[in-house]
């Protein structure tokens, strides 16, 4: 190895333009970093040219290609290798014979990856190196042509006519096997199988992007051809019974499906964009068990203290965080422990996402006037125990809602605030006045989603000191510890995280907090004598499932910026 380390010095430092100092300064970074060479080169601000792969390569006896032959690689290769493998870890099977494969990649030294495609095809694995660029590019176009859903396409694109009518007229035919129909077909199953929560349609300008957003991240999965644009957006709009002339609005729909045994419930908005539709279909399994609010990754001092204040008769417990932060899981999930034959519950949602047996839920529909207030004003006359509103949107919802839970309904709700003392201000803003809000407020939970590491692949990290200096904690801390960091399996598909549970923080409102409240004071007052009082900030409680390792230092840092 130290013989490589000095054949390289030389090639960078003779083909590069680098000093000696600057190409053994670069191959340190790599070696402590573990980036790829060009990476390392790239970090220290210097450029990678294709000429010094290609001399690195010549001189550890490797192949190198400068133009990839994509119509060449069989699509077979890549059947058992997920693209987001193939992306991470930038590699792709080339060819194959009775001996080896060959496998393109962009890293000379990525050995462990190698290992893993030779345990995959039973046979020895040779490298044949090229930029990033080329096999990035490769990769996209072999996967592409790889879909099942593509077969038969080839027969569309050589037709000469019109998609707008042409296609529409074969996809409203009833032909399942129409090339298109298979197309979005897969996507859908494939979206179901990775377990996505979205699927986006993105038209651009030369060409379409669909990415699925998986465990909150989003992925690039397929390029479809940019001709066949009109034909898949056409599709999905008859699936979800949209107007498929109207093409300047927005519209919603919804596309109930069943895949594998699952009810899957699609809700689908379109937008009009300078370059044609763009289409976001929200998967929302039906099949899936509510969640208790144990399984969601409540902390043993947080969980007693939510339960004991749904124990209470009436009052407001709110619940807050982003979009797409679990919100309406918690919700569900403190329904479910609340409902039973003696107690009358009455949900309004937008949507209702779960349907819960034994509990009454409404539908808002804006457009014939049943909006939450609406709602809520309604469902007080049906003797209700428990009301739970999808979200506070305004002043008139707060103040019934208020008005609801000082009659003796306990109230349970969302609010789009940053963290849980930012609810108080936001009420006042919306209007409300602050003794009613300090009088009806019980309790504030304000959490995040964050993705748990693959238990398959995870491995013991050792913190470095700026990892230390943002978690704020010393060496001696974190000794003893089960800190781990992500690495990346077929289990998960080269991700390194599989899934996602709760950080969070309840703010309890005490005396010293409804004075706080009742004296307007800002959010950052409320929250300091909250933690005074116990309070457990959420960053807190990331860094505990960090020390426990069931999460990263990064994914944590990610996901509670309101902190910094």
């Amino acid at each position: 190895m130290a013989t490589t380390t000095i054949a390289i010095e030389n090639i960078l430092s003779k083909n590069s333009g680098m000093t000696k100092d600057q190409a053994i300064s670069v191959l340190n970074m790599q070696s402590d970093s573990g980036l790829v060479l060009r990476e390392a080169i790239e970090k220290k601000g210097m450029h990678a040219p294709e000429d010094i792969l290609a001399e690195v390569c010549r001189q550890m006896e490797l192949n190198f290609i400068k133009d990839i032959p994509v119509n060449d690689i069989p699509v077979e290769l890549i059947n058992d290798i997920p693209i987001s493998f193939a992306k991470a870890h930038e590699v792709l099977p080339f060819k194959v014979d009775d001996r080896k494969v060959i496998v393109l990649s962009t890293n000379p030294l990525n050995t462990e990856v190698y290992d893993d495609l030779r345990a995959l095809f039973k046979k020895r694995v040779e490298p044949l190196i090229s930029t990033k660029t080329k096999v990035l590019d490769a990769i996209d176009r072999v996967y592409e042509k790889g879909t099942s859903a593509l077969e038969g396409l080839d027969e569309i694109e050589e037709e000469e006519y019109d998609l707008d009518d042409p296609i529409i007229d074969l996809l409203e035919s009833g032909e399942d096997d129409a090339p298109v129909i298979k197309l979005v077909n897969t996507l859908i199953f494939r979206a179901v199988k990775e377990k996505a929560s979205d699927i986006h349609i993105e038209p651009y300008e030369k060409n379409m992007v669909v990415r699925f957003r998986i465990d909150g991240t989003l992925y690039d999965v397929f390029k479809p051809p940019k001709k066949l644009q009109n034909a898949i957006t056409s599709r999905i709009k008859v699936m979800g019974n949209l107007n498929i002339a109207e093409k300047r609005l927005p519209q919603d729909g919804r596309i109930p499906i069943k895949i594998g045994g699952k009810d899957i419930d699609i809700r689908l908005n379109t937008v009009p964009t300078s370059f044609g539709e763009r289409l976001v279909m929200r998967l929302q399994d039906r099949s899936n068990v509510i969640l208790s609010l144990e399984q969601l990754g409540f902390s043993q001092k947080s969980l007693k203290e939510l339960s004991d204040l749904l124990q209470r008769t009436y009052g407001i417990i709110l619940v807050t965080g982003p979009t797409g932060s679990g919100k309406s899981t918690t919700l569900y999930a403190s329904l479910q422990k609340l409902n039973n034959i003696e107690t009358n519950i009455i949900t309004v949602e937008d949507p209702v996402e779960q349907r819960i047996p034994g509990i009454g839920q409404i539908q808002v529909n804006s457009k014939i006037g049943l909006t939450f207030a609406a709602g809520l004003r309604a469902i007080l006359r049906q003797d209700p125990n428990i009301v739970m509103l999808g979200e506070i949107r305004d002043l008139e919802t707060a103040e019934i809602a208020i008005n609801a839970s000082l009659t003796g309904h306990l109230v349970l709700s969302t609010i789009h605030t940053n963290d849980a003392s930012g609810a108080f201000p936001r009420l006042i803003d919306m209007g409300c006045e602050p003794f009613l809000i300090a009088t009806s407020l019980l309790g504030v939970i304000s959490q995040r989603l964050i993705r748990v590491l693959c238990p398959h692949c995870k491995e013991p990290y050792e913190p470095t000191d700026l990892d230390l200096a943002n978690i704020e904690m010393t060496r001696q801390q974190v000794q003893g510890t089960n800190i781990h960091k992500a690495v990346g399996c077929d289990h998960c598909n080269g991700k390194g995280y599989s899934g996602r549970t709760l950080i969070q923080e309840l703010l309890l409102v005490t005396e010293e907090v409804r004075t706080l409240v009742m004296q307007r004071k800002d959010s950052g007052q409320i929250k300091k004598k909250a933690i005074e009082q116990g309070m457990i900030p959420f960053r807190d409680d990331g860094i505990q499932k960090v020390l426990k390792g069931i999460t990263t230092i990064e994914e944590v840092l990610a996901n509670t910026q309101v902190d910094l």
